[in-house]
């Protein structure tokens, strides 16, 4: 079966006039850019070729509704990156609402408008990838998200809620708006972005053993 014969067997089947089949086919091959492989057998393909051809039988359809499930999975690294630029250009012309699964959260975070981070059949959270980065509904989310993964330390806010207190002693200091949480146990979530490093006074040379200063977290 060639690349045009497969691409419009779903609307063979369907008993769709040939005239308005060879149209989309043509249609979706342009959009694709498989115009000159429409005679080509699926073995002299590439992986991202064949993938095209693959969303070109669900573009002939003109569905309300694309559904993609791990699409890249079977592809090298290579070929994924290259391949989500072009479902980002694809959606961006066919204006299509499009689902699409995936457990790569590179391409979750780079290809959604709104993510829905799913756990054991329950969506823990939807939002836009940076609300999900951000400020995670969940440890789950907190713990998925993000590479590498989200710091998470278990403590206690002191009873005046001014800090977080740690096991050993240690304390960190928190926002007067978190008040409302003063006596009570959490969680605290720290992205490794979150540190930064503060040189002591006005030193700018390294001492015997490295930089005098201090991390703090934002």
């Amino acid at each position: 079966m060639s690349v045009e014969e497969n691409m419009a067997w779903g609307l063979k089947i369907r008993g769709m006039g040939k005239g308005l089949i060879a149209e989309r086919v043509q249609e979706a091959a342009r959009i694709l850019e498989l115009d000159g492989l429409l005679k080509r057998r699926p073995r002299e393909l590439s992986g991202g070729q064949r993938q095209r051809v693959a969303m070109g039988r669900a573009i002939v359809r003109d569905p309300a509704v694309f559904l993609f499930d791990e699409p890249l999975s079977n592809l090298d690294a290579k070929l994924r990156v290259q391949m989500r630029l072009e479902l980002q250009q694809l959606h961006r012309r066919l204006k299509t609402t499009s689902l699409y699964v995936t457990h790569d959260q590179v391409e979750a975070m780079t290809l959604a408008q709104r993510v829905m981070v799913m756990n054991k059949g329950v969506a823990e959270q939807i939002g836009t990838p940076v609300e999900v980065y951000e400020k995670p509904a969940s440890r789950f989310v907190a713990s998925f998200i993000g590479s590498p993964a989200m710091n998470l330390l278990e403590g206690r806010v002191s009873d005046d809620g001014g800090r977080f207190e740690l096991a050993g002693g240690m304390a960190l200091p928190m926002n007067h708006e978190h008040r409302r949480y003063a006596g009570r146990k959490m969680t605290l979530g720290i992205r490794p972005e979150h540190f930064y490093f503060k040189l002591a006074g006005a030193r700018r040379h390294p001492a015997a053993d490295g930089y005098p200063g201090n991390f703090r977290c934002r």
